[in-house]
């Protein structure tokens, strides 16, 4: 994986609040697409294997959330938090978190995941397909940096969170 190569084109199955619905669930499907996304935007992307697992719950990403406004503070336009599970998980476990400021976003087929190439089998823990663990910048749909666990490998016996926590990732924006 080089730097500055293109984030992929897809589109994104979302779920938005839309009040105009009315009832205990006043929500619509929204598709977002990449351009949607990073277009002339700076993004910080964090991807993760999945909702409500150990590390992913615990570490990951309540360090972005705890850091978002310095992010914000350093030219970030959005954080997002990535992970190959439908809209409604992604939500419920933001709701479970008590996330207000990352944007969770479901890649409920792993097409972005498999994509940018960060799609990884995980069958040794009845996970099925999912998402490598990885942070990265995005400058306008380019990807400025990334940073990519050790061990990208099929049912790999451990899940690596080293590299891509929100602590490295403001080390790296500081020092641009």
């Amino acid at each position: 994986m080089t730097e500055q190569r293109q984030v992929p084109n897809v589109i994104f199955k979302t779920r938005i609040r839309d009040e105009s619905i009315g009832g205990d669930n006043p929500f619509r499907w929204q598709d977002l697409t990449t351009n949607d996304i990073f277009d002339r935007k700076r993004i910080v992307l964090f991807a993760l294997p999945g909702a409500y697992t150990p590390t992913c719950t615990n570490a990951h990403l309540p360090g972005y959330e705890k850091y978002y406004d310095e992010l914000k503070g350093l030219g970030i336009d959005e954080v997002i938090c990535l992970s190959v599970n439908d809209a409604f998980v992604m939500f419920q476990w933001g709701k479970h978190l008590g996330i207000k400021n990352v944007f969770l976003l479901p890649d409920g087929n792993a097409e972005f995941t498999r994509k940018i190439g960060m799609l990884v089998d995980k069958s040794n823990l009845g996970f099925g397909m999912r998402s490598w663990r990885y942070s990265m910048v995005v400058q306008n749909k380019q990807i400025e940096k990334m940073f990519i666990e050790p061990g990208f490998a099929d049912n790999h016996p451990t899940d690596p969170f080293e590299i891509s926590g929100a602590d490295k990732m403001l080390e790296y924006l500081k020092s641009k």
